[in-house]
C-alpha cells in the first residue's frame, strides 16, 4: 500500500484540489511509519520540504477527533509561526471539520472561551503559554488536555540545549500526568544533521527507545560567494553597502546582521541608496523590537509579492519557518555565531524544487571571515554543534517549584517532592538536593510554609504575579517608541537610549526628543541632523569545533573558489602573520606569540573554555585580557616559561567549587545569564556557574592536549 493510500479520504481529497503532483519524500517516510506505530518520531528535512503537512497529514488521517477533548497539540517557539501555521493547519482540517484554535498573548479571547466550552481539535501553543496555564488555571490543563493523542513540536533545535528547551521537557512530563493515556510526540527540525545529535534528540523527548529519527538525506544545491570589505564596528563601509545594493537590488533578499542595531543601519542606508538612484522602495526591517502590526505587513508584503522585489534587513525572527514565499538570496553580514543558524538562514532561500540556495557573506573584519569561513567548510562537513547537556538543571528546577506551588493553590512538601521526582526532566538531581532548593525558597519568602503545606510566600508573590514568571529567558525592560502618537516600536534601555540621540527603527532614523520613565515612553521625531546612530550586539558563544577548524585554515594553503579576491587575499594575510610558527597538529598545538616582553597566547577555543581559561588564569595570579574576537590572552608580567609552566600545571589544583563561591560573593551578577539562578542557595548557584557558564572538564581536556608553540622569531 502507497504512502497515499495509507491516508483518511478527506486527506486524499485535500491533497488533489491541492494539486499536488507527488509526497514530498519526508511526507511519504513520516505517513508509513506515523500511521501504523504509537512511536515518537523526530522529523529531520531541509527548509520548505514539507515537514509541517510530513506531520500532520498521517495525524489527521490516524486521529479520532470525535472523542472529546484536544487531541493535537501544536507547540511553537514563536507566536508568529503559530500564526503562520494555523493558516496551514486550519486549510488542511477544513476537510475533517476538525477546529484549530491559536492559544497565546495575542490570539482572539472568543475563539479560547469556544474552545474551554467545548475542548475539541488542534491548539497551537508556546511553552510559555502552557506555563501561564499550568500556574494560573491548571483545571484548564487537565479539562484541555488529558486527552491528547499526538505533541507536534516544531522547530525542536530551537529548544534544544537551552533553559527553555529544559522547560519545555518539564511541561511535557506534566501533561503526561494528567493524561489518560500516554501521547506520542512529533519533532520537527531543519538542523540536525550530525548522526552524534540523534541520541540527544531522542532523550530530549524523555523516551529513546520510543524515539525513532526520519531523515531527508536529499541534497540541496548552494551557491555561496564570500566577500571582504574592512570596516568598523561603529559603521559598515559605503563600498559594501554598495555592492550589496547592486547584487541584491533585483532580487528577493534576506539580510542577516548580527545585531538588532545593524538590521537597522542596514536597511535604512539601503533605501537611501535606492532612492537616490531610483530604485525599489521595497527596503523592510524585521526584529522583535519594530512594531507587530508592521512586522506582519512585512510578512504578508514578502509572501504575496510575486511581481516586487524586495529587501527585508532581520534578526533570527526571520530564521525560523515562517513563511515568506520564495526568496531568491540570503545574504549573511559577518560571522553566524553558529552552524545550525547558518543552515537555518541558507535554508530560506531556493525554495522551489530544483531552484538551488544562494548565499552571498560579508565580512568586516579578518576574523570575522576567518570564523565564516571556518563555519562553512563545517557545514559542508556536515557538522553541528553538539547539544548542550545540563543534566541537573538546577534554575528551570527553582521556576517550576513555584509553578507547582502557585498551580496548586497549596502543597504538602512531600506532594511536591513527589510531583518533582517523577518528573524525568529532574532525574538527576537528588532529594536532598531539592529539600534544600525548597528549603532556601521558604528561607527567602518565595514559599511560605502554613501548617503542612507550603504557598507562594510575599516575596515569590511579586515575582509569580507577572507575564514575566512564564518564560525561562530573561526578557529585558522595552520601552514604547511613538512618533506623533503612532506607535513606531520598543527598545530595551540601553546607553543610547537619552535625548537628542538617534536611532535606528523599523527601517528610518529618528531622534529621541523626550524619555518618560515612569511610563516607559519615549517620544522621537524623524532625524534631519545627519548623526550617525549608536547600536550595540550582543556577543554569542562560539563552539571549539569552529576555533579549531580557524587554527587549520591558517595553517593550510588550499584556495577557496567561493572566496572572492579580497577575502582571499585576507586569509593570506593572515596565513603570513601565523606563518612565525611551525604547526604542524592544529588539534594540539596552539601559538604563542613572545615580543617584546609582550605575550599572546590564541587559545584558538571555545568561549565557554576561553571564560575557564580567564577566569583560572586570574586565580594564578596571571593577569590577561581575553578577546573572544580572535580566541586570544594578552598575558601581562609574565615571561613565556613562567606561562608554559602554569599552563602544563594544569591549573586545576585548586579547588573549583571554593573558586566559583568566591567569584559570586565578589560579583553576584556573574549568575545573571541564568533568570531563576540567582534565587538558588550559593553552593548550587556555583555548581551552575561550572555547568552553563564554565567549562571546566573541558578546560581539563584541552591541557591534557595542550602543545604550546612559541615563534620562531
Amino acid at each position: 500500500m502507497t504512502a497515499f493510500d495509507q491516508l483518511s479520504e478527506p486527506i486524499r481529497k485535500y491533497i488533489r484540489d491541492k494539486k499536488w503532483e507527488s509526497l514530498r519524500p519526508i511526507q511519504e517516510a513520516a505517513i508509513q511509519r506515523i500511521i501504523p506505530t504509537d512511536n515518537n518520531y523526530i522529523l529531520i528535512s531541509r527548509t520548505a520540504s514539507g515537514k509541517t503537512e510530513a506531520a500532520f497529514l498521517p495525524i489527521l488521517s490516524k486521529v479520532n477527533f470525535k472523542e472529546t477533548g484536544v487531541k493535537v497539540l501544536y507547540i511553537s517557539p514563536l507566536i508568529a509561526l503559530i500564526n503562520d501555521q494555523f493558516i496551514r493547519v486550519e486549510s488542511l482540517c477544513e476537510y475533517l471539520d476538525v477546529p484549530v484554535t491559536k492559544w497565546h498573548g495575542e490570539a482572539s479571547k472568543g475563539a479560547k472561551d469556544r474552545l474551554l466550552k467545548s475542548p475539541e481539535g488542534i491548539v497551537l501553543i508556546t511553552p510559555e503559554s502552557l506555563e501561564a496555564m499550568f500556574a494560573n488555571k491548571p483545571y484548564n490543563i487537565q479539562h484541555l488536555f488529558s486527552g491528547l493523542e499526538y505533541i507536534v513540536i516544531d522547530e525542536i533545535h530551537s529548544f534544544l540545549g537551552s533553559d527553555r528547551g529544559t522547560h519545555l521537557q518539564s511541561l511535557l512530563n506534566r501533561l503526561q500526568r494528567i493524561n489518560t493515556k500516554k501521547f506520542s510526540v512529533v519533532g520537527l527540525s531543519a538542523t540536525v544533521s550530525d548522526v552524534n545529535q540523534y541520541q540527544e534528540l531522542k532523550s530530549f523527548l524523555g523516551d529513546p527507545d520510543r524515539t525513532k529519527i526520519i531523515r531527508d538525506t536529499t541534497p540541496k544545491p548552494i551557491n555561496a560567494v564570500f566577500k571582504y570589505f574592512g570596516g568598523t564596528v561603529e559603521e559598515l563601509p559605503l563600498a559594501l553597502l554598495k555592492d550589496l545594493y547592486v547584487k541584491t537590488r533585483d532580487s528577493k533578499v534576506l539580510i542577516f546582521p548580527n545585531a538588532r542595531g545593524r538590521v537597522e543601519e542596514v536597511a535604512v542606508k539601503l533605501k537611501q541608496i535606492s532612492e537616490r538612484v531610483g530604485g525599489h522602495k521595497n527596503y523592510f526591517s524585521h526584529h522583535s523590537s519594530v512594531d507587530k502590526d508592521t512586522r506582519e505587513y512585512v510578512e504578508f508584503f514578502a509572501k504575496n509579492s510575486t511581481l516586487q522585489n524586495f529587501c527585508i534587513s532581520c534578526t533570527s525572527t526571520l530564521e525560523l519557518g515562517i513563511d515568506i514565499g520564495n526568496v531568491d538570496e540570503v545574504v549573511q553580514i559577518d560571522a553566524t555565531h553558529s552552524i545550525a543558524s547558518l543552515i537555518q538562514r541558507v535554508g530560506r532561500s531556493g525554495r522551489r524544487e530544483g531552484k538551488a540556495s544562494n548565499l552571498f557573506l560579508y565580512a568586516t573584519g579578518k576574523w570575522s571571515l576567518l570564523q565564516s569561513l571556518a563555519c562553512w567548510l563545517l557545514y559542508k562537513e556536515n557538522y553541528i554543534e553538539p547539544i548542550p547537556v545540563n543534566n541537573k538543571p538546577y534554575d528551570v528546577l527553582v521556576h517550576q517549584i513555584l509553578s507547582m506551588v502557585k498551580g496548586s493553590s497549596g502543597i504538602s512538601i512531600p506532594q511536591l517532592l513527589n510531583e518533582i521526582q517523577v518528573n524525568l526532566t529532574f532525574s538527576n538531581i537528588e532529594t536532598e538536593a531539592i529539600e534544600e532548593i525548597i528549603t532556601h525558597l521558604i528561607g527567602i519568602d518565595f514559599l511560605e510554609k502554613v501548617g503542612n503545606e507550603v504557598i507562594i510566600g510575599i516575596e515569590g508573590e511579586s515575582v509569580v504575579n507577572t507575564k514575566d514568571f512564564y518564560s525561562l529567558f530573561e526578557t529585558p525592560v522595552f520601552f514604547k517608541v511613538s512618533g506623533n502618537g503612532v506607535k513606531i516600536g520598543e527598545l530595551p534601555l540601553s546607553p543610547q537610549i537619552r535625548p537628542n540621540e538617534n536611532i535606528y527603527l523599523s527601517a528610518k532614523i529618528w531622534s529621541i526628543i523626550d524619555i518618560d520613565y515612569q511610563t516607559k515612553k519615549i517620544e522621537v521625531i524623524p532625524a534631519m541632523d545627519g548623526k550617525k546612530p549608536m547600536f550595540f550586539g550582543d556577543p554569542a558563544d562560539i563552539a571549539y569545533k569552529i576555533r579549531e577548524k580557524m587554527l587549520e585554515i591558517l595553517i593550510s594553503k588550499e584556495k577557496y573558489d567561493f572566496l572572492e579576491e579580497a577575502a582571499q587575499d585576507i586569509i593570506n594575510l593572515l596565513r603570513k602573520e601565523f606563518s612565525i610558527f611551525t604547526i604542524n597538529d592544529f588539534k594540539k598545538e596552539r601559538p604563542l606569540l613572545n615580543s617584546n616582553e609582550n605575550l599572546t597566547f590564541y587559545s584558538f577555543t571555545g568561549s565557554k573554555i576561553n571564560r575557564t581559561l580567564h577566569f583560572l588564569f586570574k586565580n594564578f595570579g596571571v593577569k590577561s585580557v581575553l578577546s573572544d574576537t580572535d580566541s586570544s590572552f594578552e598575558i601581562e608580567d609574565c615571561t613565556s616559561s613562567e606561562f608554559i609552566s602554569i599552563l602544563k600545571n594544569k591549573m586545576m589544583s585548586k579547588d573549583v567549587n571554593m573558586l566559583l563561591i568566591e567569584l559570586l560573593e565578589e560579583l553576584p551578577g556573574t549568575i545573571d545569564f541564568s533568570k531563576w539562578g540567582k534565587y538558588l542557595p550559593l553552593p548550587y548557584q556555583a555548581a551552575l556557574l561550572a555547568e552553563k557558564y564554565f567549562d571546566f572538564e573541558g578546560c581539563d581536556t584541552y591541557f591534557e592536549h595542550l602543545i604550546v608553540v612559541e615563534n620562531n622569531l
